[in-house]
């Protein structure tokens, strides 16, 4: 298991000398005023820091990968069907009941900005320097509000129990959330280290300054009409770019780790890509899930993904979809390696080797992608099993299903880049102590690189080419010859950032969010609906705020 640190400051109120990993806090606990101990400031600092950790672990993740073009969610014979909750986001055509689990995040983003809150007016308010950190944290989790639903209120004081809450527009949101960020910066954490893991720094709040900016104009014009023009004139290019030189400039980050290993369970502090991220500790039940759903069905008897059993259950219901996968297809890069297909596509099976080892023992081992004793194949296709009592045979609709034997666990190739510490995974009840990145270096080189091939002002001498070849060169791809194209650009941030949570995001602002993938044109006549870029409320929240209306569409 991953070791955890705990760190105090000497003096209580010091708060941007306290450093916290301590990861059994539950999240949602909240104090009526702040307690007079380190450990209980340690903990309501948690509150307001770690809201997200959750639902990045688990329900977030379904519902925005699965959103994507990355996965296909199928179900086994309406096993895993689970009333198509991860379907529906599959197919665009999300049930504001039915996916309840996954559009229920919007209640953990809205009790962080509340912890965030009670800690900023515990401490005296928001024009203390010590709580600009956590003004960051809840500017985060309103972005993630925003960025999801649209409209969302700006919650920026302490809640009387009477009070009524309104939805902000969006661009009104976006404007708050860049001042926001803006005035706190300075006054955030500036130095990178153990201490100051999984909080906001200066570089956080300037990672997300250039997430908003890329942005800037899905978030402050209609993006839900038909209309909207996703290569239309962006005003705030020069401040992405701004605020990328700032990262580059402080020297904390590089590109020296290796791909795959900064993605295992032992990551942490020590990976110089990290800008932000969500750390987690399957011992103390604070853990991610991402294996059990990205392996296969059935495969927990004798997985060679992991190289020994995983004796806990295993839903393996989320498929890469063909149309993606098709991305990994550069010679000799890294990032091929952790699409688990058939041998001699994509995965190169000495370089998976390395992965292949006995977590008890250390000692090597040619268990791989066997199921009682014969050997696994992966189809890149999926194939969606008819209805033999139908003339002529259809496919359900919408079920995603491909059976629930052989044949439909191996539908799909995989992803095994958030890898798994097996005995952690039988003993801690599925959990995974693998760190989650929100913000990378790699994805600041990027956006730079992209804001400039959009019209921003290239500085420093940087061009868009060397930009993306710092990428390529780390990943062992080709380098490229001239500066990408747009399209180019989309294509490197799948290959770069499959699994953590940005190609929705990416695919609504290159304008390719309504592009034919997976079965959701099949079976969903309205797929093409702008007005899926948003997420409907789900019911709970629409009935805890009966003031407001569902987003148009739902």
């Amino acid at each position: 298991m991953k070791t955890k640190h705990i760190f105090f400051s000497g003096a209580l109120l010091a708060l941007t000398s306290v450093g916290c990993t301590d990861l059994d806090v539950d999240i949602k606990s909240q104090y009526t005023e702040l307690p007079d101990s380190e450990i209980a400031i340690e903990a309501t600092m948690n509150n307001a820091f770690y809201a997200f950790r959750a639902a990045i672990g688990r329900r977030y993740d379904e519902g925005v990968s699965c959103n994507s073009d990355e996965y296909t969610a199928v179900s086994f014979d309406s096993d895993y069907l689970n009333g198509r909750d991860m379907a529906n986001f599959s197919l665009h055509m999300i049930d504001p009941t039915n996916s309840a689990n996954q559009l229920n995040v919007y209640n953990d983003l809205q009790t962080g900005i509340t912890n965030c809150n009670r800690v900023i007016f515990d401490l005296g308010g928001e024009d203390v320097p010590e709580v600009a950190p956590v003004r960051a944290a809840r500017a985060f989790y309103t972005f993630m509000m925003m960025e999801h639903w649209g409209d969302t209120p700006i919650l920026d004081h302490l809640l009387a129990d009477d009070e009524r809450i309104d939805r902000s527009p969006r661009a009104d949101v976006a404007r708050w959330i860049e001042s926001e960020l803006l005035a706190v910066r300075d006054n955030c954490y500036e130095n990178v280290d153990a201490s100051t893991y999984g909080k906001p720094t200066r570089w956080m709040v300037d990672a997300l300054l250039a997430k908003l900016y890329i942005n800037w104009n899905v978030y402050t014009q209609d993006v839900t009409s038909s209309s909207w023009d996703p290569n239309a004139t962006n005003e705030k290019l020069n401040d992405c770019i701004a605020a990328c030189d700032r990262i580059i400039a402080s020297g904390y980050f590089d590109l020296s780790d290796d791909y795959k290993t900064k993605f295992m369970y032992n990551n942490g502090y020590q990976i110089k890509d990290f800008i932000y991220v969500m750390p987690f500790d399957a011992s103390t039940a604070q853990g991610m899930t991402y294996a059990r759903f990205r392996t296969w069905r059935r495969g927990q008897s004798e997985n060679g993904f992991y190289s020994i059993p995983l004796t806990n259950s295993l839903g393996g219901n989320m498929t890469l979809t063909p149309e993606f996968v098709e991305l990994f297809n550069l010679p000799g890069d890294r990032r091929n390696d952790v699409i688990a297909g058939n041998v001699g596509e994509n995965i190169d099976m000495e370089t998976f080797d390395v992965y292949q080892y006995n977590n008890a023992t250390g000692e090597p081992t040619d268990v791989r992608n066997t199921y009682g004793g014969v050997d696994v194949t992966f189809t890149k296709s999926i194939t969606l099993k008819s209805d033999p009592t139908a003339d002529p045979p259809i496919v359900p609709d919408g079920d995603l299903n491909v059976g629930n034997d052989m044949t439909g666990w191996t539908q799909g190739y995989r992803s095994i880049k958030f890898f798994p510490n097996a005995t952690d995974y039988n003993t801690y009840s599925r959990n995974q102590s693998n760190d989650v990145p929100v913000f990378r270096y790699a994805d600041v080189l990027l956006m730079k690189c992209e804001a400039i091939v959009r019209g921003g002002t290239a500085t420093n001498g940087d061009t868009p080419m060397s930009l993306f070849n710092q990428i390529r060169a780390y990943v062992n791809a080709p380098q490229i010859v001239g500066d990408p194209s747009l399209q180019d650009i989309l294509d490197e941030r799948g290959r770069e950032f499959l699994d953590e949570h940005w190609r929705r995001n990416d695919l609504i602002r290159f304008g390719d969010f309504e592009r034919d993938w997976g079965f959701k044109n099949d079976f969903n006549p309205s797929a093409n609906d702008p007005r899926y870029r948003l997420w409907p409320l789900s019911l709970d929240v629409l009935n805890a705020n009966t003031n407001w209306e569902q987003n148009a569409g739902y």
